[in-house]
């Protein structure tokens, strides 16, 4: 089982005991345990499919032999009107996995559909589109998956799998070169598979960056287009560049003509609206 597999298993688990707790009592009062059933995803707004897979996963850690029947894909142009699946499975699981189901679907459709319009305004330049860890805590999972869907780019998942020296760990160290020589030798010294990426808030700060190198990537924080053209002209070829901070659907482009590598837009996850689907029925 791969570490996703693991980490998505465990988010439903919880999410389901969440929910159920001691048991599901309006099902267990008028459901026979043994009844069957089918239900149908309806697409109630137009945008960008996400949750389809999670869906199927939800309902067969539930109930290995449940059937699911998909008409569209993760990924896919949803319109309303449409369907996306068909389950069958007892009722009890169709009824009890039905919001999270959606509460997935729901979420990651939204977050799909906004990072593909930033996708989308990327199209004629090299510059890629990243979220950032500004996620919801223990769903962060499936909104990094949901970004994937949309087009864009998952930066680091966590604290584990990428050193990026922001503005507080250069002041608590003391300067951006302490905490650049700190951070090199610790990688050598535990983990040398681990890119370092490094915050700067100026052009001195670049220079200085550039001065004692030891990084894969330079973070340009709150810059203008102006300066981040300044900048990119110092760094040249040496190191991946990134512009964060600021950043939005009506400035991206102006942000790209600089050829920046990439982009990081926290919003594209903590400014999502959820999209309307529902689950029904299907009754004889």
């Amino acid at each position: 089982m791969s570490k996703f597999d693991e980490q998505l298993q465990l988010l439903v688990l919880n999410a389901l005991q969440e929910d159920i707790g001691d048991g599901d009592h309006t099902t267990l009062s008028c459901i026979p345990p043994d009844a069957r059933g089918k239900a149908v995803l309806h697409i109630k707004q137009n945008g960008i499919l996400a949750g389809m897979e999670i869906a199927e996963r939800i309902l067969k850690i539930k109930e290995p032999t449940a059937s699911f029947t998909a008409y569209k894909q993760d990924g896919d142009v949803m319109r309303d009107g449409e369907e996306a699946f068909v389950a069958e499975a007892t009722v009890y699981t169709i009824l009890q996995c039905e919001r999270l189901i959606l509460n997935c679907m729901q979420r990651m459709s939204g977050i799909a559909t906004l990072t593909r319009q930033y996708v989308d305004k990327l199209q004629k330049y090299k510059t890629r589109v990243l979220d950032t860890r500004k996620t919801t805590p223990n769903f962060r999972l499936l909104e990094k998956e949901a970004v994937r869907i949309g087009g864009g780019l998952n930066h680091r998942f966590g604290l584990y799998d990428m050193m990026l020296l922001k503005d507080n760990h250069i002041d608590y160290a003391g300067s951006i070169e302490v905490a650049i020589e700190k951070a090199s030798a610790y990688r050598q010294a535990h983990k040398p598979q681990l890119k370092i990426e490094v915050e700067t808030r100026s052009l001195d700060e670049v220079r200085r960056v550039l001065a004692i190198g030891m990084v894969d990537r330079i973070m340009l924080d709150n810059f203008t287009p102006r300066q981040l053209s300044e900048a990119l002209h110092l760094i040249g070829e040496r190191f991946e560049t990134e512009a964060s901070g600021g950043i939005h659907l009506g400035n991206i482009e102006d942000y790209a003509r600089t050829g920046v590598d990439y982009v990081s837009v926290g919003a594209l996850i903590h400014q999502a609206r959820s999209l309307d689907l529902s689950l029904k029925a299907v009754t004889v």
